[in-house]
């Protein structure tokens, strides 16, 4: 058995300010540095053999923060593009709440949690899930089936879309799944890459 650990980023600064920040590379604020270390205690009995996140700085920082708290500064790390947040193109930067009261709550969250909603010059989370999931099943799942648990920090989107793959969940049904920052996602996966069980902690302070 092995474990795949999901650990989205704390809160960044553009999180905190409910500004989209998608491909934009904004550090954590004091914040989510906080939630990082919470989470890193949470997984103190679980050992950790090896770490994935986006090459954005919200995910690196909170990865170093897991180190740091889990005494693991040798921990080997892979940084790859494909677990980088959703692109939100035109909307990147703009307030999400002015934005829900231009264009209404149901297309807002549409726009926000949409399985194939084109955004102009963005990605949708279809788009992300068809560089996730890819990137997922070649260079993530063979440490799994090997035995080696793995750590993936990444990002709210990028992991609803691997999270929808892992638990099969509807393109509907998808629009419901919030990940908060700061919050962790625990699969136990046995040698053929089944899972075989699940458990969520809750280390957010109270933003999604």
């Amino acid at each position: 058995m092995a474990n795949l650990i999901l650990v989205r980023h704390g809160e960044s600064l553009w999180n905190a300010k409910g500004v989209w920040t998608g491909l934009t590379d904004i550090s954590l604020s004091e914040k989510g540095r906080q939630e990082a270390r919470l989470a890193g205690k949470s997984l103190e009995n679980i050992k950790i053999d090896l770490a994935f996140t986006s090459v954005l700085k919200r995910a690196k920082e909170t990865l170093d923060e897991i180190r740091k708290v889990l005494n693991l500064n040798t921990l080997s790390s892979i940084e790859d593009e494909a677990l980088n947040e959703r692109d939100y193109g035109y909307l990147t930067g703009k307030n999400k709440w002015e934005i829900q009261k231009e264009v209404g709550k149901s297309e807002f969250q549409k726009i926000r949690r949409g399985w194939n909603m084109p955004i102009k010059n963005g990605e949708s989370l279809k788009d992300v899930y068809n560089r996730v999931v890819p990137y997922y099943q070649n260079k993530i799942l063979p440490k799994l089936k090997a035995g080696k648990n793995v750590l993936v920090v990444a990002h709210g989107n990028s992991l609803r879309a691997l999270v929808k793959y892992l638990e099969n969940i509807s393109d509907k049904d998808v629009e419901k799944l919030e990940i908060a920052t700061g919050e962790i996602y625990i699969y136990e996966i046995d040698a053929t890459g089944e899972i075989v069980s699940k458990k969520t902690l809750k280390t957010s302070l109270g933003r999604i």
